[in-house]
Formats: structure tokens, C-alpha cells, sequence
């Protein structure tokens, strides 16, 4: 068969990365990211001899070790706030990101079989796992309301700053466990980095210990390079939300969450860069 020269060829290639025509996909496929999310849920705890109990126990469980630890044997202070509400107030944020992480870390490979015969935005499936891990945490926040009465404290009017603050716990984890779910796609022993590096991470954030005693530990002009971890906002934005006594640093706040902005941004392009080679290498 002979092929004409004029003749008119079609090459069909993805299009230049536009953010506002991906959300406009993602939205269009929002029941598909509703059912990803539920079945993460029902898949987690439908073996589980506990099922949602798990989101009680784990908190609960490591706030008494960090108050024997920290409060009892370290001594450390947390400025009048019962030392068991401010751990608390620490978990919380950070268990979420830890799920969050972890899940998104994973969620590529796991998630093999449909990428490999349907397309749809590959975005949804780390957002999915992400959202997902919102149902431990609404949990455990019934259980940290509960604390805080116990103890005779009463939320203020910055509670209504609260739901920003868990948007940016689950940005937080996107921005990060974005890099890890597409590097993870090629080289699988990243599962087992991840645990290591969210251990270390939470020692590293001020999850167990107030912000203020590791500024006075670091120097000054060093303050803006501990902020960069996304953490140390969305820990202290908690903490400032559901604590009256607690103070918020708004320096180091800006900082981490614009440190944070820029990592999900590069998060985003090198994931959308390497996706077309995911149903190749999974």
C-alpha cells in the first residue's frame, strides 16, 4: 500500500498542563473520587475486630506514652495546658498526615489494576487516599472535644478556623506523599522508606514538645529553616485553634505554609510528568 505524501497526518500527544482544566476534570469525576474514598474506608476496617475503634485507640494509647515520657519522666512544660490535652492537640493533626501520607505514598502502586485498563484523572487516586483518612480523624476529634471538657476547657471563637486547618493538614500530605507515589511507581522499596522517614518526622515536629522550647535550642537565624518542615504550621494552627492559652508564631506559619504551597506545586508537575509512564511500569 502506497502512502500519499500530501496526505494529512493526526498526531495525537497530551496537552500542555493547565491546574484550572485538571480541577475541572477532577470535578467532573467527583463521584468517581466519592467511591474510591468509600471503598478505602470499607476496605480498612472490614476485617477489623475493632473497625472504628482503632481511630480511638491509637491516639489515646500514644498520648499516655508521651505524657509518661515527656511530661512525667522529661519534665517538660506546655505553659498551664494539661499536658494530656496538649499532646493531644499535636496528635490529632499529625496522625492525620501520617495516614495521609502513607496512604498516598502507596496509593499508585495499589491501584494498579484500574490504571492499567481505564482512564480518568491519575490525580484522584492520591486525593482519594487522602480524603479517606478524614473519617479517623472526625473520630478522634469527638474524643479531643471530650478531653478538653474533662479538663475544663472550652473552645473559643477560633475553633472557626479549625476546617481551614484540616484543609491544609490534608494539603500538607498531598504536597509530600505526591513525590512519594510517583517515585514509588518505579522504584517500589520507597514503602519501605516511608515508615521510616514519618517516624523520624514526628520527632522532628512539635507534636510531643511546645514550639517555643526547640526555638530557644536553635538560633535565631535558624528559626525560618525549622519552619520549612509543613508540620510545624499545621501543628501550631491547631494548637492556636482549639487552645486559648496557646500562641501561634505568624512568621514561622507564613513560612511553612508557603514552603508547603511550593512543594505541592512541584509535587503536582512531576507526578503529572511521569503518570503517562505509570500502566507501563506498574
Amino acid at each position: 500500500m502506497e502512502c500519499n505524501p500530501n496526505q494529512h497526518q493526526l498526531t495525537i500527544a497530551p496537552g500542555q498542563f493547565s491546574l484550572l482544566a485538571e480541577l475541572k476534570e477532577i470535578w467532573a469525576k467527583r463521584e468517581l473520587l466519592y467511591f474510591l474514598s468509600a471503598r478505602d474506608i470499607k476496605v480498612r476496617y472490614k476485617q477489623a475486630a475493632i473497625g472504628f475503634a482503632w481511630a480511638i485507640v491509637q491516639p489515646l494509647l500514644t498520648m499516655v506514652v508521651f505524657t509518661l515520657v515527656f511530661s512525667r519522666i522529661a519534665g517538660i512544660t506546655t505553659g498551664g495546658i494539661p499536658y494530656p490535652v496538649f499532646s493531644f492537640t499535636g496528635l490529632l493533626p499529625w496522625l492525620l498526615f501520617q495516614s495521609s501520607l502513607s496512604r498516598c505514598s502507596s496509593s499508585v502502586v495499589s491501584e494498579a489494576n484500574i490504571i492499567s485498563k481505564v482512564y480518568f484523572p491519575r490525580l484522584l487516586i492520591p486525593l482519594s487516599s487522602v480524603l479517606s483518612a478524614l473519617a479517623d480523624f472526625f473520630v478522634s476529634l469527638f474524643i479531643l472535644l471530650g478531653f478538653m471538657l474533662y479538663y475544663g476547657i472550652a473552645p473559643t471563637w477560633k475553633i472557626a478556623f479549625l476546617p481551614l486547618l484540616v484543609f491544609y493538614s490534608i494539603f500538607a500530605a498531598l504536597a509530600v506523599g505526591l513525590w512519594f507515589a510517583a517515585i514509588n511507581a518505579r522504584f517500589r522499596d520507597v514503602r519501605h522508606v516511608v515508615p521510616l522517614i514519618v517516624r523520624l518526622w514526628m520527632f522532628m515536629s512539635p507534636v510531643a514538645y511546645p514550639l517555643a522550647s526547640v526555638l530557644q535550642k536553635i538560633p535565631a537565624e535558624f528559626h525560618w529553616l525549622y519552619s520549612l518542615n509543613p508540620m510545624v504550621g499545621v501543628i501550631e494552627g491547631f494548637r492556636w485553634a482549639l487552645l486559648d492559652d496557646a500562641a501561634l508564631t505568624p512568621g514561622l506559619f507564613v513560612n511553612s505554609i508557603a514552603f508547603t504551597t511550593l512543594l505541592f506545586i512541584g509535587g503536582v508537575l512531576y507526578f503529572r510528568r511521569v503518570e503517562r509512564t505509570f500502566a507501563d511500569i506498574l
